[in-house]
């Protein structure tokens, strides 16, 4: 697999990746309104994409791996989910009422997820995590937040706590300190977000023992991409969710990604029961989406048909109809056979890319489950955040791998994320694989 110059999509404009960039930078900071998407020294800009692939401003085509950060479970340009699209503009595009297609969106996340009773729509991950957080707020009468040193949850503010923290201000092994991962925090967001070591009961034990009184959710991802995908524990998410409830605290999954790994989402596939979900990405197909599902008792203080709703939410385009129709089309598609397929070609580029490496001594490995996976340049077992970053080779050593992948053909993250979509196939695999081969051969020797 190499990158290649797309004949239908060569520019006739004389633009090259660099100006559309300079240009770019002149009205967005850093020429991209994603601080993910951009890299030294530009990133490639898309023009057009149809199934796996995507066609970028000079005309070259990739085979896209990472499908609008994990988004597009079904690629790009989705037969299916353009007629769902199409046919909804023609009925509309958004309106102030909430539609049917709304409804049999609901229906179908809770008739597939168990712990998810009810659930409700915001426009991104983001928001989910921010409404689940004020929720169990106002559930438990708390304010303190825990969560897992180096896991992601998003822009909000009380999720932005420890999720790229470093040995200088990280703190102990067993007891994290609190570190602002944004600018913008005020003091007492860090004073109001307690961290752990993952995989760790030991340390969740003592922080609870410590402040389990004051603390209003317990917030983890079941397979998180920032920490470097550490599979959890061996009866860990039911440690959690037993040690939560003696304290009498919600416990959220964040499953924005991870409800890739399986039919019910990780927590099927792992264990827990959480009492609210997080979700967002594959379930919007393509579109703006978020949602937070669980326990009726919870999303009840959502409820307006008893007088006021003792949590507000709303959002403009929260539920929009255009976002409902296209993610049911994604979702319908998703079968357990379906899941099936992209787990055993998940299972290959997992397997196979840690035999290249491996054969050819980089101190690397690709981690993940199912359909997600992630380059990481570290030989070590990973089983926390630090163990992901202690012992990894040099950044610009990843960023060396990253540009030869994209010379070759391949788009990953900047970080390494990958996943795969539906309309890809043992080809594709291969052609990742003899990529990432070439790629690696041509790093200079550690």
């Amino acid at each position: 697999m190499t990158a290649t110059i797309s004949p239908a999509a060569v520019a006739s404009e004389s633009r090259t990746t660099r100006s559309v960039f300079e240009e770019a930078r002149r009205y967005i900071p850093g020429g991209t309104s994603r601080i993910h998407y951009y890299y030294d020294p530009y990133p490639i800009y898309g023009r057009t994409a149809s199934g796996c692939r995507l066609t970028d401003v000079e005309g070259v085509e990739r085979t896209d791996f990472l499908n609008n950060m994990t988004s597009l479970i079904h690629g790009h340009a989705d037969p299916l989910i353009n007629q769902a699209i199409i046919g909804q503009l023609e009925r509309g595009s958004a309106w102030s009422e909430p539609s049917e297609a709304e409804i049999e969106l609901a229906r179908l996340m809770v008739e597939r997820v168990d712990t998810v009773e009810q659930i409700r729509f915001s426009n991104s991950g983001t928001e989910a995590v921010m409404l689940a957080i004020k929720l169990a707020r106002a559930f438990t009468g708390r304010d303190k937040i825990a969560k897992f040193e180096g896991f992601y949850h998003g822009y909000y503010d009380y999720a932005q706590v420890s999720f790229n923290s470093t040995p200088t201000n990280w703190g102990p092994d067993d007891s994290p300190a609190s570190v602002a991962s944004s600018g913008g925090l005020t003091d007492s967001v860090t004073d109001d977000v307690l961290v752990a070591p993952y995989n760790d009961r030991a340390a969740v034990e003592r922080l609870l023992h410590a402040h389990g009184s004051e603390i209003a959710a317990f917030i983890t991802d079941p397979l998180a991409n920032r920490a470097g995908f550490p599979m959890p524990a061996e009866g860990f998410p039911e440690f959690l969710r037993e040690i939560t409830r003696d304290y009498g605290i919600p416990l959220i999954f964040d499953e924005v990604i991870s409800f890739r790994v399986a039919y019910d989402g990780a927590q099927g596939k792992y264990g827990g029961e959480p009492d609210l979900t997080t979700f967002g990405k594959i379930i919007g197909g393509g579109l703006p989406i978020g949602a937070v599902g669980g326990r009726a008792e919870i999303m009840s203080l959502l409820d307006p048909t008893d007088g006021p709703p003792k949590v507000l939410s709303g959002g403009t385009f929260s539920a929009n109809p255009l976002t409902m129709v296209a993610g049911l089309a994604s979702m319908r598609q998703m079968t357990p056979d379906v899941y099936d397929r992209l787990d055993e070609l998940g299972r290959r580029v997992r397997v196979e890319s840690n035999a290249i490496l491996a054969n050819a001594g980089e101190p690397a490995q690709v981690t993940g489950d199912g359909s997600v996976f992630r380059i990481m340049m570290t030989a070590g077992p990973i089983v926390d955040y630090r163990s992901s970053v202690r012992g990894a080779s040099p950044p610009g050593r990843f960023a060396a791998l990253h540009k030869s992948l994209l010379d070759e053909g391949v788009i990953v993250s900047k970080d390494g994320l990958g996943c795969l979509s539906t309309p890809m196939g043992d080809a594709e695999i291969d052609g990742f694989l003899g990529a990432l081969e070439r790629s690696v051969a041509g790093l200079p020797a550690l």
